[in-house]
C-alpha cells in the first residue's frame, strides 16, 4: 500500500505526476491539508455567489446553534476535489460521484487533513471508488463519503498550473463603514445647486431620505419637478427654492450659505467654477485660506484611505497655495479621525532637482511644516507616487521616511497630475471615491457630473461630519 501526502498551504513541487488506474491498488492512500482563514470564506462567497450570513456575518452567526462564523460545507467538499485532480489519482481523473456526510462545523483557523483511499476497483470500467474523509486539528471527522472517479489510464507529468490571486474588495462594506461615521448626528441643512439630471437628484434624495442632509434644492423648480415625475422619485417634503437658470442657482445658494440659512452646499449637474466663482463672491464665506477640494478613494490594494489634493480645483498652484492646500487637508483628515495625517509632496522623483519647479516646492513645504507653518500633520517629499505608497519601493530606492510607504494624503504638483490619478484610481483600480471642498466657511460635496448617486452621498457625509465639526 502507498501513502501519498501533499500540503496545498505550500506547494513547493513545480510538477503534477498522476497515478494511473494500473499503479493504483485498493487500500492506497493520499493527503492534503488546508486551513480555512476568513479570506477562504469570503472568496468562495464571492464565486459561488453563496451569502449565507452563517458564514460572513458574525452577529447573525453569534445567534445560531453554531455560536459563530462557520465555513461553508461545499468548500470542505472542494478540497477532496482538489486532492483527487491533482494529487490522487491526479490529472486525467474524472469525477463520476460523490456522496458527503456533514458531521460537524469547520471554524476559521481550522486545519484539515483531507485523505482518500482507494476501497474498490472496477477493472472493466476502470473506476475506482476511494472513501473521503476530512479531519480538524482535533482529530474530529468534519466531514466523509465516499468518491467514485474515472482514473487516468496514461501516465502524465505535467508542469503545475498556477491559480490566479483574488483580491478581495468589498466595495458595498467600505462605503457602509464611511457612512457609518455619520451615525447619531443630525442631518445638515445643505444646498442641492441645480440637480438637473438623473444622477444628482438621485444623489440628493437618497442623502436626504438617508439623514445625512436636509436638502434645499435650488434650481428651476419646474425643471425639478417634472425629471422627479418622469424618474419616479418622491419631492413631496423637499425644499425648492426656484430659480431661472444655473448661475442664478449658485448665487442664490452662495447668498443663503453666507446668511447662514445652509451649513453645506452640494454640487448638482452644473459646472464647477459656476458654483465655485459664487461662493468667492460671497465675502461672507471667506475665511482668509484658500480653497481645495480633497478626494478620499478606498482600493483594495491599500490599507487605509487615501487622500489626494487638489485635483479639482487649483489648476497650477503656487507655493503659497500648496500652504493652504496642505494645511485643508491635515484639517479634513484630523475630523475624519487621523490624528497626525502623513502628507506626500508628490513629484515625478524623490530628490530635489532645480530643474523641476514642484521637487523645489516640496522641499520648501517639508521647512514650512518644521517651522510650523503646515501644523499638525507629518509631511516629506518630494516622494514619487510609488515610494509613497509602497514601502517596498521605499526600501529599494534607501528612503528613510516616516511617510514614505504609508502616506495619508497625497499632495499633488497641479490639478492636471492629480485629476489623472484620481480617475485612473476610480476606472482602473475600482476605487470607492468621494470629495468635499474645504477652505470656506462651509463644507461643498464637490462631484464629477458622471458621478454615480453613491458618490455623492457619500461626499454629503463629508461635508456633514465637517459641518458639525464647525458646529463646536
Amino acid at each position: 500500500m502507498k501513502k501519498i501526502t501533499a500540503f496545498t498551504n505550500d506547494v513547493n513541487d513545480e510538477w503534477f505526476e498522476n497515478y494511473t488506474f494500473s499503479e493504483i491498488d485498493v487500500g492506497d492512500s493520499a493527503e492534503i491539508t488546508r486551513t480555512l482563514t476568513l479570506k477562504d470564506i469570503q472568496a468562495f462567497a464571492a464565486v459561488s455567489g453563496d451569502t449565507n450570513p452563517a458564514h460572513l456575518d458574525p452577529e447573525y452567526a453569534n445567534a445560531t446553534l453554531f455560536h459563530g462564523v462557520i465555513g461553508h460545507g461545499m468548500w470542505g467538499g472542494s478540497l477532496i476535489s482538489t486532492l483527487l485532480g491533482t494529487v490522487f489519482p491526479g490529472p486525467g481523473t474524472i469525477y463520476l460521484e460523490q456522496s458527503l456526510r456533514f458531521t460537524k462545523p469547520v471554524r476559521i483557523g481550522d486545519t484539515l487533513t483531507v485523505s482518500a483511499s482507494c476501497v474498490e476497483k472496477n477493472e472493466e470500467k476502470k473506476t475506482l471508488s476511494l472513501e473521503c474523509i476530512l479531519v480538524n486539528q482535533r482529530g474530529e471527522c468534519v466531514l466523509r463519503g465516499v468518491a467514485r472517479v474515472l482514473a487516468p489510464t496514461q501516465k502524465q507529468r505535467i508542469p503545475r498550473v498556477r491559480a490566479a490571486n483574488i483580491n478581495l474588495f468589498d466595495a458595498q462594506a467600505r462605503i457602509n463603514q464611511l457612512m457609518s461615521m455619520g451615525d447619531g448626528l443630525d442631518p445638515i441643512r445643505c444646498g442641492v445647486v441645480h440637480p438637473c439630471d438623473e444622477d444628482s437628484l438621485r444623489g440628493a434624495l437618497d442623502a436626504h431620505l438617508q439623514g445625512v442632509i436636509t436638502a434645499v434644492i435650488v434650481a428651476p423648480e419646474k425643471k425639478i419637478r417634472s425629471l422627479a415625475f418622469n424618474l419616479g422619485l418622491d419631492i413631496t417634503n423637499v425644499t425648492i427654492i426656484d430659480v431661472p437658470h444655473s448661475h442664478a442657482a449658485a448665487e442664490r445658494a452662495a447668498k443663503m450659505a453666507a446668511d447662514g440659512e445652509l451649513e453645506a452646499l452640494m454640487k448638482g449637474s452644473l459646472h464647477t467654477d459656476e458654483l465655485i466663482h459664487a461662493v468667492l463672491m460671497q465675502p461672507g464665506l471667506k475665511t482668509g485660506r484658500r480653497m481645495s477640494h480633497i478626494f478620499r478613494f478606498e482600493t483594495m490594494h491599500y490599507s487605509k484611505p487615501l487622500y489626494i489634493t487638489d485635483a479639482a480645483l487649483n489648476i497650477a498652484p503656487t507655493l503659497t497655495d500648496k500652504l493652504d492646500i496642505a494645511q485643508n487637508a491635515v484639517d479634513f483628515l484630523h475630523i475624519m479621525g487621523v490624528p497626525t495625517p502623513k502628507v506626500a509632496v508628490l513629484a515625478a522623483v524623490e530628490t530635489v532637482t532645480p530643474s523641476m519647479p514642484s521637487t523645489l516646492d516640496a522641499a520648501a513645504l517639508c521647512k514650512m511644516t518644521d517651522r510650523q507653518q503646515i501644523t499638525g500633520c507629518i509631511m516629506d517629499g518630494p516622494l514619487a507616487f510609488d515610494n509613497a505608497i509602497s514601502l517596498h519601493a521605499a526600501e529599494i530606492k534607501h528612503i528613510n521616511s516616516a511617510v514614505a510607504g504609508q502616506a495619508d494624503v497625497l499632495l499633488v504638483p497641479d490639478l492636471e497630475s492629480g485629476n489623472m490619478m484620481a480617475k485612473q484610481l476610480e476606472y482602473l483600480a475600482g476605487a470607492t471615491v468621494c470629495g468635499v471642498v474645504m477652505g470656506a466657511k462651509i463644507p461643498i460635496a464637490l462631484t464629477s457630473r458622471a458621478d454615480s448617486p453613491q458618490t455623492r452621498v457619500s461626499s454629503a457625509l463629508l461635508a456633514k461630519l465637517i459641518a458639525h465639526h464647525n458646529r463646536s
